[in-house]
């Protein structure tokens, strides 16, 4: 393609259509453009969140983002987004790019990395990360090994080898995992038994449903801090993401207007009163879509107990029993956290694709 233009959308604050049709058709559109590749890649569209469901992140003060497109024939065919974090200390920044499948190798993915990373750099931005999902099963021989050693991405995909030609690095790779649901209680039942023996006396299971309950936001702030920095990111510098009580309250009102229910288990270290471990699920309001594991953490300090067990098998118990006849939940994991896999696998959770998590210096 020859003389491209890069416009940036303007994305709407509501679906409704009002005096702005036009910028959300463009925003629908240039969505549901990076759902059919990352579909088609995958193989399945398990993991398509919908324009309702990306909005609130859109409008997010603490995590400002940026979409630009290009079109052919007036649809369409790439878009590219730019996210970074508020504070202006930070000089880390994430980018993403997709381009439909007939418009490969014209220059549009070229053109649209090359925009993104030119706002980065104005912003101050030195340190790019990419999330790219790619299809499971490449044999080791086909595969590019992450520089942690552990997982890899398959070599002759267009994702990587465009990645590779653009000076990334791979430092990460996560691994995408399914739990066909519902989950074998007798496999379920011994990890909760073992869980519920290691954790003894000290430590107390609570659930909830949608928001956080005021006397838990600070630990749970706290919590999505630590995930920043404590979660494995290979030889990828992510900065540490500070969440505040005020910050978490926000997007909790914000999340509840996408149509997925938050469905949460923290584990309180009862001495101290402290939620020390948490674990949540987003569930969408369509039982036929799959629920989304989201945050899985256990503080440092309390590590060694099958906390993260605990917790994740009580809000599976949870999920049962408030929205019943869901079929699967997806999750994502680190290749090097063997302790996270080991709870996925023992609970029954199969790998269905792979992510790599690309870095560049700007």
């Amino acid at each position: 393609m020859t003389d491209l233009v890069i416009d940036e959308l303007v994305v709407p604050t509501t679906l409704e259509p009002g005096g702005h049709a036009a910028r959300v058709a463009d925003y629908v559109e240039a969505v549901a453009l990076e759902n059919a590749v990352q579909a088609e890649v995958l193989g399945f569209g398990d993991l398509d969140f919908g324009p309702a469901e990306q909005l609130p992140q859109w409008h997010d003060p603490f995590s400002p983002r940026r979409l630009f497109v290009v079109r052919s024939g007036g649809r369409i065919v790439g878009q590219a987004t730019y996210e970074t974090l508020a504070d202006p200390a930070v000089t880390t920044c994430w980018l993403g790019v997709a381009v439909a499948r007939e418009h490969l190798r014209r220059g549009v993915g070229t053109a649209l990395l090359d925009h993104v990373e030119a706002v980065a750099r104005a912003a101050g931005r030195t340190d790019a990360i990419s999330f790219v999902a790619s299809a499971q099963g490449a044999a080791p021989a086909d595969r590019l090994e992450a520089s942690t050693g552990h997982g890899g991405v398959p070599r002759a995909s267009s994702e990587v080898r465009f990645a590779l030609a653009r000076g990334y690095a791979l430092g990460q790779v996560e691994r995408i995992s399914r739990l066909p649901l519902p989950v074998d209680e007798e496999a379920l039942a011994a990890i909760r038994s073992e869980a519920r023996a290691a954790a003894g006396d000290e430590y107390r299971v609570h659930t909830w449903s949608g928001p956080t309950p005021r006397p838990w936001r600070s630990d749970v702030a706290a919590m999505a801090t630590a995930l920043s920095t404590d979660a494995p990111t290979g030889d990828v510098p992510e900065p540490e993401d500070v969440w505040t009580v005020e910050r978490l309250v926000e997007a909790e009102r914000r999340r509840a207007s996408t149509g997925r229910a938050s469905l949460t288990a923290a584990a309180e270290h009862v001495p101290s009163g402290r939620l020390v471990a948490c674990s949540d699920l987003a569930v969408p309001d369509d039982a036929s879509r799959p629920v989304m594991q989201q945050m899985t953490l256990v503080r440092r300090d309390h590590r060694g107990h099958r906390l993260g067990w605990l917790v994740k098998v009580a809000n599976l118990d949870q999920l049962a029993v408030e929205r019943p006849g869901r079929s699967a939940v997806l999750t994502f994991n680190a290749e090097e956290n063997r302790p996270m896999l080991a709870v996925n696998e023992a609970v029954g959770f199969v790998p269905v694709g792979v992510e790599g998590v690309w870095h560049r210096l700007l």
